[in-house]
């Protein structure tokens, strides 16, 4: 049984197998639940949610948040500190002035790009765990969830198939961050996924079988524009205030979906030879710049 709905401007697609047809659709339904009470928390787009509150007060006065949000917080501050500043989900002012938030996308002044470089970057996010509050130490900054969210929401949502005694499942947010719960039946190896090929989309890649296995994939085909005789992706780099350069895509494969969102976008900004570097044992990386391939 296969069900979807739009949600933090996505499509959620789960599919359930099993026998009994009354849990897979109460459990699918309560998925789906949950990835639109994940939008009114998360979203940028909606003045009353948690997320645009805390993006209109912090700069002002410390702001008093849900632990759920407090806690996905935090972690979006520790993958800062871990990809070196290129994982930041301060980047909003940058989206902005780039096109990219709403709209398909704008080649920024240079003297744009230095005003708004001032009010991003993570070291401007100030979290307060005894208080459980979130200040902000420069007025402008603005948090972005688009990095993140979709992997957040699509681990929540396997959370519930397994608290149903759901055991085989597949969960996507937008084709871009998939999760394979089990293995489908026929298929002990997982559930097989394609991974696009950047530069021609009716071929694959590569593919991979998710077995409570994730996959993400950041590409600059996604979202971009050209000018000038080159071609501007909304994957930024939230350290120079510019579109990334010399990465066509990226696809990680990890245990949990909020790590291979994340991971997949600084990997795609320091390149190829930094994420050979830096990525963890319990993920693998297919890379596409000048050639595609597995990072080993």
């Amino acid at each position: 049984m296969e069900k979807s709905a739009d949600a933090m401007g996505a499509t959620f697609t789960v599919a359930v197998y099993g026998a009994d047809r009354a849990k897979m659709e109460g459990s699918i339904d309560a998925t789906l639940a949950e990835a639109q009470r994940l939008d009114a928390l998360l979203s940028n787009y909606r003045p009353e949610s948690e997320w645009s509150r805390l993006n209109r007060t912090a700069a002002s006065h410390p702001v008093r948040v849900s632990a759920e949000l407090f806690g996905l917080l935090s972690a979006c501050l520790e993958y800062s500190r871990a990809s070196q500043g290129a994982f930041d989900i301060t980047v909003g002012p940058v989206m902005k002035i780039w096109g990219f938030y709403k709209s398909a996308g704008r080649l920024a002044p240079p003297s744009e790009v230095d005003a708004v470089l001032k009010t991003v970057g993570y070291r401007h996010l100030h979290l307060d765990p005894a208080a459980q509050t979130v200040s902000f130490d420069t007025a402008g900054v603005e948090l972005d969830p688009g990095g993140i969210g979709k992997g957040y929401a699509v681990d929540r949502m396997v959370e519930i198939l397994r608290r149903r005694g759901v055991d085989r499942a597949l969960v996507a947010g937008s084709d871009s961050s998939i999760y394979g719960l089990g293995a489908p039946p026929g298929e002990p190896r997982g559930w097989l996924v394609s991974i696009r090929d950047p530069r021609n989309s009716r071929q694959s890649a590569a593919e991979v079988y998710l077995k409570d296995m994730s996959l993400s994939t950041s590409g600059s085909y996604e979202k971009f524009f050209q000018a000038g005789g080159r071609t501007y992706s909304h994957i930024m780099d939230p350290r120079t205030g510019y579109p990334a350069q010399g990465t066509v895509s990226v696809s990680v494969v990890a245990p949990r979906t909020i790590d291979s969102e994340a991971w997949a976008k600084p990997y795609f900004v320091n390149g190829r030879q930094w994420t050979k570097a830096h990525h963890p044992a319990d993920s693998r990386i297919f890379f596409c710049d000048a050639a595609c391939g597995w990072v080993e």
